[in-house]
């Protein structure tokens, strides 16, 4: 007889972001019309009716479970049999969630060198409520641990530390630029996203009203003009692999401006950050959210803001 017991539960569990859980919260109250129920602290919430998907949130259990069990070596026993890998979100019983982690499959966190692919085995999350009974999910919608991928930093030849956000959210699209592809970046100075894109082997349009770093200036791939991206059209460049943008401004202008560059169809790939100018324009990440094809995430190198993928 198994010293564990396995129930399955309804909707979906929520890691909530560490300092904007009152986004989160209020965001599943307009998509779902209900506060959900708090779980380990501040860090998770439970939404017995969840469906959507939201977007100020670190991960989200898709297929969340209750487990009892008698002993550490039974709830580790319990875990393998849901999935290979877990990764815990830490919380009040930390010893004894470390010591049935040790018992599960090694999960190396290991820095890698961009690019890389996204992990092919699912990565499951799971907490421990009291000292008998955990919840889990062997899917996830994030695959790192805590929602931070393994990206080998870099404090020398970037022109600023932005250039992580950008490999970040390459590794969620699951694509990056070629060899000779034209990219544009928008509001690029100091240069770190068009760092990024060069290094690939990109050719590179940025515009800024500030110069890039003097490291990039002379780069074979790179033109650069000192102007205000929002005064860029579509007609003014050659169609494009990829438009990248981390300009700071309201979203909603930041929308009209994209309007063109989506009904322009010269534009095959984009990559946008949404930055929030005090509280959340709901009305307008609503916008963004319902473009067919879309993606719309909180990444761990975002701060007050999102990141927009097509």
């Amino acid at each position: 007889m198994s010293g564990f017991t396995i129930r399955s539960l309804p909707g979906r569990v929520h890691h909530w972001i560490e300092g904007l859980e009152a986004w989160g919260r209020e965001e599943h109250r307009r998509l779902e019309g209900q506060t959900p129920l708090p779980l380990e602290g501040e860090t998770l919430a439970y939404s017995p009716q969840g469906s959507k998907e939201l977007f100020w949130v670190t991960n989200t259990w898709q297929s969340p479970v209750e487990i009892h069990f008698t002993s550490i070596t039974d709830a580790a026993q319990a875990l393998r049999s849901l999935g290979a890998l877990w990764s815990p979100v830490p919380g009040r019983f930390h010893r004894r969630a470390a010591l049935i982690q040790e018992k599960l499959p090694y999960l190396s966190l290991k820095p890698k060198s961009f690019p890389f692919r996204l992990p092919s085995a699912p990565l499951g999350a799971w907490t421990l409520l009291n000292e008998t009974t955990l919840w889990a999910s062997p899917v996830c919608t994030n695959p790192f641990p805590e929602g931070k991928p393994p990206l080998l930093e870099n404090k020398l030849d970037p022109p600023s530390s932005a250039y992580a956000k950008l490999q970040e959210a390459l590794l969620y699209y699951g694509a990056v630029p070629q060899p000779g592809d034209l990219c544009l970046d928008a509001g690029a100075a100091p240069g770190g996203w068009t760092w990024v894109l060069l290094n690939l082997g990109a050719r590179v349009m940025s515009f800024d009203r500030a110069p890039l770093d003097v490291r990039l200036s002379h780069h074979p791939g790179l033109t650069h003009r000192q102007q205000d991206a929002f005064t860029l059209k579509p007609e003014h460049v050659d169609p494009l692999d990829w438009f990248v943008c981390d300009v700071v401004c309201y979203p909603a202008k930041l929308w009209d401006w994209l309007q063109a560059w989506l009904d322009s169809g010269k534009v095959e790939h984009f990559i946008v950050t949404i930055k929030m100018q005090g509280e959340p324009d709901w009305e307008t990440l609503e916008r963004f959210a319902h473009v067919p094809g879309s993606r719309l995430r909180h990444l761990a190198h975002n701060k007050h803001e999102l990141t927009w993928m097509l």
